[in-house]
């Protein structure tokens, strides 16, 4: 037994006292806590008997004593992990009523029975629920000791799951709430159910050997590099090999499978080896946040390098306290997963962790335990109230934040604790998500109107903004292309005035597609990457202007008139200019707005800046449609995150946080249908792209995790369809660029037209009985159809309107395989589309392009029905066949590549090898997006980490042979509309430390 006789230990009592200490069956964490617990009340000479599902060496490595009773039972099973990285939201439901609700009567009968048996003096509880009601029952005081409750982490999941849930964590919390106290230790969570709290610092285990001991015994010198792995045990199948690490560094790994092969540099560690000497002698740690890892690195002032894992809502609080003490360093997962280890482990071991706390908790609590066991009432004081107000304001916060969005807590909540002297042991920790970043830009802002919503990239654009007054000053950034951006976007904005901010995000086509122009119901999703346009309205007088646009105005003669000046980021990936600036009479004709087909070509004129369409295409579409005039100067500033050219909307992104952004800054209340509507104008007839509406609805209209449904007749909104748990979407780009402006989109989309067209004349032919017999179809035949569907038909105003067996039995053998253009013109006069013009030489396919968005429309809905369908292995399959089929039908329009045809065959492949369907595959199918012709596929599988391998896999092959690595994009955010806009105004208006921008810059 290695405990020693220390000066530091609780007193001991005059009582012998009897504990029962229950500890959940999530994870070894909460067990090693309650082992630094148990040592210390053991030491002042009471009994402790533990009730755990734990392996009993998890306690006997530290407390070998004949006074620790250990009893084998699960009475709760906490987060069901898919893999090391991944809760299952819905399994963890169904085992917590599996384990605990379905049982509960019985339970209850055997605890308080177990209770009166061993004469308990006090229940301790970390953090089963039954365990506080059992007491209460048995007549026994019972406290908690913890950071985070189980209806706190469950809520989320009800609200995923459904609510036939719910009952579990109201019954969670009312058993909470016999508990008498809570002891809370730091990191922690808002936990309404319990009536009173006392603060304790940091529980962590004590060390038994020193650093160099450890390194002795291990044959590691001083001078080596060590990081420690600590994962909860290796994921299976987790391949680490040797080039992960930086060279002449080693790695220790925890809980290793004896089965799992190790690269020299990479050491196995026993499983009942005593990980705190261990990380106390490394370097750095590499693993996934909880409190026993957050804990013990913060004592030994360890850099952690962590990888966020999902669906885990004790995290982002253990993470927000982990930064604050400048422990930590955030890994992404594709990193992790890739072995791109390096930079993260050298910005790790350049850390000063900071932590100066008190690491005694342990003994602490035993104190605070041993006197509520004697009698000691720490009862409830005046501020008891107020705090569970605000940790119930908190949760229900929680709960009604926007699915698949990260923890965002308000900056208040650990302020207020603060403020009423509740906390010791740890000064104010900002909680929020990304809490420097969000001080940094309420200190460089102040937020007039809107909420940044916990977005890491809005928060980001925020600061450049506010890094703009120093534009590149130094002159030390050699790429002259991006000092221009810089400097040239310093001199738009006034900072003395509000600026108006909106965000748009660009969309992965999941079904729909094509089909959009001919009324197809479309499921698209908004992807996390998205462009944020920052805008300012001034007086002409008062508008800074470049050296050009100041000389263009002299020589016109005429005094201060409004300029349009737009600086775009990111011109040096797409050989671009930077920057561009009109007068915006530009845009009159006489006393009436331009034409589009004049702004067309005006935008057209300098391939260099035909981009600038996308941006100042929304002003002249609101004057013309919306009668605004615009008599102030404006200043726009660009900022895409979105990648250009792989079928992702990216330009609907543009267009929609430019017309959001100057919208906001004029008063102009639009909704998002209808400016998702006038952004389509922009690009349809001043771009002269013929897209269809979907990206803009998406972009405008979308919600996070969830599919935006949209019949395009021309765009209503059925609903936003919620993305199951276990289905996760990727995009996968092909390299090839797409275009919606290019020939083969155009072409096939006239095609389609035609086919429209055909079918319309073909019902009203027989209607009025005038078909000719040499089409093969007896006249009898096709009365008997009925005049009511036929009139529907010889109106048709969208082809998805036709169901697919009628195009089967009535038109499909009509319809050409082809036309030429000067034919069609002949026969048909017009094909009714306002946004395409048929050449006359070209040949247009017909039949394959009319036939696609009536079969995609049936697809479509069959894919909606079943994404709200019992999750199994069919549905998954089902899921995977459609996008399939959407796929091989593109290609029959001629809208494939090879490059997107290769990833959808490594996607099959993926699916049907012999190790997948072992492992009950993860991969389920794929298709070509958007319009085509290269750009992202769109690949749907299993939420779980072996998906993701698979596609970083399909990503690694994908490369091998084409020599092209893929960009991934995965994730989700929302769309204009939920975003909003912020109206910002900076806190300290800058000197202004670019010399002279005006007469510098041109």
């Amino acid at each position: 037994m290695r405990i020693e006789e220390d000066g530091d230990r609780v007193s001991a009592s005059r009582q012998h006292l009897v504990f029962a200490y229950y500890v959940t069956g999530h994870g070894f964490g909460h067990a090693t806590r309650v082992v630094e617990v148990v040592r210390h009340l053991i030491l002042a000479g009471h009994d402790v008997h533990v009730v755990s599902a734990a392996p009993d060496f998890v306690f006997t490595s530290e407390v070998q004593s004949p006074r620790l009773f250990i009893r084998k039972v699960l009475l709760d099973c906490g987060a069901v992990q898919a893999d090391a990285l991944t809760v299952d939201r819905l399994a963890s439901l169904e085992k917590y009523s599996e384990t605990a609700v379905a049982p509960r009567a019985s339970i209850l009968a055997t605890e308080i029975e177990w209770l009166n048996s061993i004469k308990a003096d006090l229940v301790v509880s970390d953090v089963v629920p039954v365990a506080c009601r059992a007491a209460a029952d048995a007549g026994i005081r019972s406290v908690c000791v913890t950071n985070f409750s189980w209806d706190f982490i469950y809520a989320e999941y009800v609200m995923v799951a459904g609510n036939h849930h719910r009952s579990i964590v109201w019954q969670i919390a009312e058993d909470y709430s016999h508990c008498e106290f809570l002891i809370r230790l730091p990191g922690y969570c808002p936990m309404p159910a319990f009536r009173d709290v006392i603060d304790v610092p940091l529980v962590v285990r004590r060390l038994h050997k020193s650093r160099k001991e450890v390194r002795k015994e291990l044959g590691i010198g001083e001078d080596v590099k060590l990081v420690i792995f600590n994962f909860g045990g290796q994921p299976a199948g987790w391949k680490l090999k040797e080039e992960y690490l930086p060279s002449g560094w080693l790695c220790l790994v925890c809980g290793a499978s004896d089965k799992d092969e190790l690269p020299p540099n990479f050491l196995r560690l026993a499983k009942d080896v005593y990980t705190p000497d261990l990380i106390a002698a490394s370097d750095c740690m590499l693993g996934k946040i909880g409190y026993g890892t957050v804990s013990e690195a913060l004592a030994f002032k360890l850099p952690f390098v962590f990888v966020r894992r999902d669906y885990f809502n004790e995290e982002p609080f253990l993470r927000n306290m982990l930064e604050y003490y400048q422990g930590g360093v955030e890994m992404i997962r594709r990193d992790l997963l890739t072995g791109h280890w390096l930079p993260y482990l050298e910005r790790a071991i350049s850390l000063k962790p900071c932590y100066e706390g008190g690491i005694d908790g342990g003994e602490v609590a035993a104190r605070i335990l041993q006197d509520t066991a004697i009698g000691k009432n720490y009862a409830s004081d005046k501020f008891s109230g107020a705090r569970r107000l605000r940790d119930a304001i908190v949760l229900g916060y929680q709960l009604q934040r926007a699915p698949g969005r990260d923890v965002c807590i308000p900056d208040w909540y650990a302020n207020a604790e603060n403020e009423l002297g509740l906390r010791t042991g740890l000064p104010t920790i900002e909680m929020n998500d990304d809490s420097s970043l969000m001080n940094s830009c309420t200190e460089d802002f102040d937020i007039l109107h809107g909420d940044v919503q916990g977005l890491s990239d809005t928060m980001n654009f925020l600061k450049s903004l506010a890094k703009l007054d120093a534009a590149y000053e130094s002159g030390k950034d050699t790429e002259k292309r991006k000092i221009r951006e810089r400097v040239a976007a310093a001199g738009l904005f006034n900072w003395e005035e509000e600026i108006f901010v909106a965000r748009a995000p660009g969309r992965l086509d999941v079904m729909g597609g094509i089909a959009d122009y001919s009324g197809s119901l479309v499921l698209q999703m908004p992807i996390r990457e998205a462009c944020h346009v920052a805008v300012q309205r001034n007086h002409p007088s008062k508008q800074r202007l470049w050296k050009h646009a100041q000389a263009r105005q002299h020589a016109k003669g005429q005094g201060p008139t409004p300029v349009l000046q737009i600086v775009s980021y990111g011109s040096e990936l797409s050989n671009r200019g930077p920057t561009f600036d009109m007068d915006l009479s530009d845009f009159m004709d006489g006393d009436q707005p331009m034409s589009y087909e004049k702004a067309k070509k005006y935008f057209a004129q300098d391939p260099s800046q035909k981009w600038a369409a996308y941006v100042a295409g929304s002003i002249l579409v609101l004057m013309t449609e919306l009668g605004v005039r615009f008599e102030d100067s404006i200043g726009m500033l660009v900022s895409s995150a979105v990648p250009e050219g792989k079928g992702v909307s990216s330009s609907a992104s543009v267009e929609v946080a430019s017309m959001s952004a100057i919208a906001a800054a004029h008063g102009l209340n639009i909704s998002p249908r209808d400016l998702a509507l006038l952004c389509q104008k922009v690009e349809n007839h001043i771009v002269g792209a013929p897209c269809g509406v979907m990206d803009q609805m998406t972009s405008a209209c979308g919600e996070t995790n969830k599919l935006l449904a949209m019949i395009c007749q021309p765009a209503e909104v059925v609903g936003h369809v919620e993305i199951p748990g276990h289905i996760r979407f990727w995009g996968i780009d092909s390299g090839i660029r797409h275009s919606v402006g290019g020939a083969d989109y155009g072409s096939v989309r006239i095609g389609t037209f035609m086919g429209r067209k055909m079918i319309k004349s073909m019902a009203a032919a027989v209607l009025s009985r005038s078909l000719p017999s040499s089409n093969g179809i007896i006249h009898d035949e096709l009365e008997e159809e009925g005049g009511e569907l036929l009139e529907a038909e010889a109106s048709l105003d969208y082809l998805c309107n036709l169901a697919p067996h009628r195009y089967e039995a009535l038109y499909a053998k009509m319809l050409p395989e082809s036309m030429l253009g000067e034919t069609f013109l002949e026969r048909y006069a017009d094909h009714n589309d306002s946004v395409t013009v048929i050449d006359h030489k070209r040949s247009y396919g017909v039949r394959a392009n009319a036939r696609h968005p009536i079969y995609e429309n049936f697809r479509v809905k069959a894919f909606k029905a079943l994404l709200t369908s019992a999750a199994s292995d069919e549905q998954l399959t089902s899921l995977g066949e459609l996008l399939y089929q959407c796929h091989y039908s593109y290609s029959d329009c001629g809208l494939g590549s090879d490059g997107t045809d290769r990833l959808v065959q490594l996607v099959q492949e993926m699916q049907h090898n012999k190790l997948s369907k072992f492992e009950d595959g993860t991969l389920y199918g794929s298709k070509i997006t958007g319009g085509g012709s290269g750009g992202t596929v769109c690949v749907i599988g299993r939420n779980c980490l072996r998906s993701s391998q698979q596609i970083l896999e399909i990503q690694q092959r994908y490369k091998g042979a084409t020599g092209y690595l893929p960009l991934v994009i995965e994730g989700s955010s929302p769309g204009a509309g939920k975003f909003g806009y912020l109206r910002i105004r900076r806190r300290f208006p800058p000197k202004q430390s670019v010399v002279s921008l005006e007469n510098n810059y041109n």
